[in-house]
């Protein structure tokens, strides 16, 4: 036994992904006394700016955008308590197909092994417990998320650290639940084309193959309130318009898979730390 706090270790690709997936696990561990890491690694220069301009329109300046939303990021840390905040500040490659996606020095042009160096390096230094990101797609796709796995993985492999590994997921119920309530808040809205619905359906898991459900719902207004610190991006952020009654409903659970493990805790677990305290 050491005096060493556990950790837990959220890797990120933009400032607000930290609330959208996993600010309930991080306020929940902290209020249970557990150290939490997060690491973002873009600067989500590609985000809305003020007024919501549109990355690539006139009067978008990146470098302001990043300086917003890394003030927005610190404030959202602060509403979950996150114990300490690491930014690799990679420029934001945008979403797939956009031409920042090639530009020199963005996340997604960045190699694999020197992102994953930096990273191992946070991972030496605070030696997680438990590591969370994302999937091989990136839960949806986005350039970055991918990358951000990519990073994670790689980086797990440079140290010899053997922390619960987590993917972040949502289970097909949940989704179904998220589509209800868009109709019901959208009149009007047309039947979804079977090709999107096929789309969807690649996002997320069945139930039954998700191996993790940590219950957060006595955190979700401050999940609530972390997403609503990224004012500038609120025009994309549809949990924002639900209020939090509705919210903590549809976003108190937070699933993950688990995908590395030496404790030999039984799935499905309901703690990220599960064999481990």
């Amino acid at each position: 036994m050491t005096d060493r706090p556990l950790t837990l270790m959220a890797v990120h690709a933009h400032p607000d992904d930290e609330a959208t997936g996993t600010g309930g696990v991080l306020a929940r561990y902290a209020a249970e006394g557990i150290r939490t890491v997060l690491v973002t690694c873009t600067d989500g220069g590609c985000g809305d700016g003020p007024g919501g301009v549109k990355p690539g329109d006139p009067g978008h300046d990146p470098a302001a955008v990043a300086a917003m939303r890394r003030q927005e990021l610190e404030a959202s840390c602060e509403v979950l308590q996150v114990s300490d905040l690491e930014t690799l500040d990679y420029a934001d490659s945008g979403m797939i197909g956009w031409p920042s996606n090639d530009a020199p020095g963005s996340f997604w042009q960045t190699p694999v092994k020197e992102g994953a160096a930096r990273l191992a390096e946070l991972m030496r230094h605070y030696r997680p417990d438990v590591v969370v990101t994302y999937d091989e797609n990136g839960f949806y796709g986005h350039p970055d998320h991918i990358q951000a796995h990519r990073i994670t993985m790689a980086a797990l492999e440079m140290t010899d650290l053997t922390p619960k590994v987590y993917w972040t997921t949502m289970p097909h119920s949940a989704m179904r639940r998220f589509e209800e309530m868009m109709r019901e808040s959208q009149e009007g809205m047309p039947e979804p084309d079977p090709a999107e619905v096929a789309e969807m359906e690649k996002i997320g898991l069945p139930d039954d193959e998700i191996t993790t459900w940590v219950d957060t719902t006595a955190y979700s207004g401050q999940k609530f309130d972390a997403l609503a610190a990224h004012a500038s991006q609120g025009e994309n952020i549809f949990f924002l318009r639900m209020g939090k009654e509705r919210f903590g409903e549809l976003m108190g659970m937070e699933t993950f898979v688990r995908v590395k493990d030496t404790t030999g805790a039984a799935v499905p677990e309901k703690d990220l730390f599960a064999g481990l305290r």
